[in-house]
């Protein structure tokens, strides 16, 4: 899976090492029914949660607390492409992207992305199914995505189950790197989860008919919005998986090759 910019140190095992064997801790705090506004920002659909029901994570990698703030969908124009990060080489269909700022050292998001120790982003890759995860198709049934379809559209969602978003695994891998979007501040830990989710042809379709421009400009999907492969450059990587198991989360037992991608036009 994975990368970007990197932190020269490498201080934690490799990854074919068991480093972390606690479980990471999902909690709310409050119920799990959250509401937020989604946009078509011109470079990825961005679902932004509202302030009355407060998600945070905890546990696992993390030393701190960090509550979700934004939850952002790339995807390509192509069922090989579309994730920012590749699982040995292999990209998915798309990724979900959970951003977290970390609330017990800075007071809001802004802050903490320019701040050691900042933010937590949960990657979920997604697959193209016949099935669709409930809360993926909250976002992306037609009544819904078909509000979105041009830059700085937004629609507001209500009544959502953060907990449905997540695949039915807690295992992950995890490394420090950046923002896959500009400035790229290097002040985030990226965790991504070890099982994907998934949604319909159909929506996958849907997604590919947003624009990156407004109606009175030529359409451009926003498809394929997702950052070029970056060196590891000795990046430390660390998970909770063990690879001398044979099982339902490890394929097998050879390492494997991580990397991480963005497009070009992101960078514009």
């Amino acid at each position: 899976m994975m990368e970007r910019p990197a932190r020269p140190n490498c201080l934690q095992p490799p990854l074919t090492s068991l480093v972390n064997t606690c479980v990471w801790l999902f909690t709310q705090v409050s119920s799990p029914e959250v509401s937020g506004t989604m946009y078509n920002t011109g470079r990825h659909v961005s679902l932004r949660l509202d302030k009355e029901h407060l998600v945070n994570i905890s546990g696992g990698p993390m030393t701190y607390s960090h509550r979700l703030e934004e939850i952002r969908l790339h995807f390509g124009s192509e069922d090989s492409q579309g994730s920012e990060h590749l699982l040995n080489g292999q990209a998915f269909s798309g990724e979900v992207q959970l951003i977290h700022y970390n609330h017990e050292l800075y007071t809001n998001v802004t802050e903490a992305a320019k701040s050691p120790n900042g933010l937590v982003v949960v990657s979920i890759f997604i697959k193209v199914s016949d099935s669709s995860n409930p809360f993926l198709n909250r976002m992306l049934n037609r009544d819904t995505i078909t509000r979105i379809t041009y830059k700085n559209d937004a629609y507001l969602l209500q009544g959502l189950n953060i907990e449905e978003l997540y695949p039915e695994t807690s295992s992950f891998i995890t490394y420090d790197g950046s923002m896959t979007i500009p400035p790229c501040y290097e002040t985030a830990s990226w965790i991504i989860m070890n099982k994907p989710v998934y949604i319909t042809r159909m929506q996958m379709h849907s997604l590919r008919l947003l624009s990156q421009n407004q109606p009175s400009q030529i359409f451009l999907s926003m498809s394929d919005n997702f950052r070029p492969v970056q060196p590891l450059n000795n990046r430390c990587i660390r998970t909770n998986i063990n690879f001398s198991l044979q099982g339902k989360d490890c394929p097998n037992n050879r390492a494997q090759k991580l990397q991480y991608r963005v497009n070009e036009w992101l960078l514009k």
